[in-house]
């Protein structure tokens, strides 16, 4: 029987591996960056996996050239403790775009995409050019495919329903407009909602006392995601697991009449 788990893929011989995992990758994105085949030389250098045999985990890189320094996708997955697929951290880069750095100090220690430490400066800018928490660059907007070409993964692996870690806010948000429902979660979610009302505790913070604190972050989904990222809530914004099921949609909206 073909595994099911990341562990059981990772014992596999090393192109084995490589051509599973590659099953996640949206064509699409392929073929906008006219990137070769896979298993050729060339494509084999563009794909870069960390998957040690033993582990419960894989790292996945995709880069559009060589020498790039950020990848276009990225992506770390493991298993739940009954053998579900979890998805750790998924990334779409815009390469075209411009790079801010929010991942790193000015000495170029790391900041852990700012849960650790934070590049202040960076972190300004990328606000002011539209960007999210965590964002090096801009996203590629093609998550829903890349949703599409992950679900197809899972269903070849056995499994009927796949778990995210939203490492922000606004990615919480997002994964509920793409149908995803929470294992944790919910219930600060809502809360968050409450508070950014008028009259709210969070919004009562909305005081202009830092960049990320401005007063129109109430209803915008991004800017309330820096104002969280800000320490608005006291605390870091952790503790939230999501789940999907294949081909369904859980139809949750904890940020009505919130644009983005």
């Amino acid at each position: 029987m073909p595994p099911f788990t990341i562990g059981g893929i990772n014992l596999l011989p090393e192109p084995e591996k490589r051509a599973i995992y590659a099953q996640y990758i949206p064509k699409q994105l392929l073929e906008k960056y006219n990137i070769p085949p896979l298993t050729s030389a060339a494509g084999h250098n563009l794909l870069q996996f960390r998957f040690a045999n033993g582990s419960t985990d894989v790292e996945m890189r995709l880069f559009h050239k060589v020498d790039f320094p950020d990848p276009i996708l990225y992506a770390h997955l493991t298993d739940t403790m009954n053998g579900q697929i979890h998805i750790l951290l998924y990334i779409l880069n815009d390469p075209d775009s411009p790079r801010f750095d929010v991942d790193k100090m000015p000495n170029g220690s790391p900041t852990k995409f700012g849960t650790l430490q934070r590049n202040m400066e960076a972190e300004k800018l990328s606000l002011e050019a539209g960007l999210a928490p965590g964002q090096v660059r801009r996203g590629l907007r093609m998550l829903g495919l890349a949703i599409e070409a992950f679900e197809s993964f899972v269903t070849e692996l056995g499994h009927d329903m796949y778990f995210v870690e939203p490492l922000y806010y606004h990615n919480a948000v997002i994964f509920e407009r793409y149908g995803f429902s929470y294992q944790v979660g919910k219930r600060l979610m809502d809360s968050i909602h409450t508070g950014f009302k008028p009259g709210g505790d969070l919004n009562s913070l909305l005081d202009n006392s830092t960049p990320f604190r401005k007063p129109e972050a109430a209803n915008e989904i991004r800017k309330r995601s820096w104002a969280i990222h800000d320490g608005i809530l006291g605390e870091s914004f952790t503790n939230v697991t999501m789940y999907k099921r294949v081909g369904k949609q859980a139809g949750l909206n904890t940020a009505p009449d919130c644009k983005w």
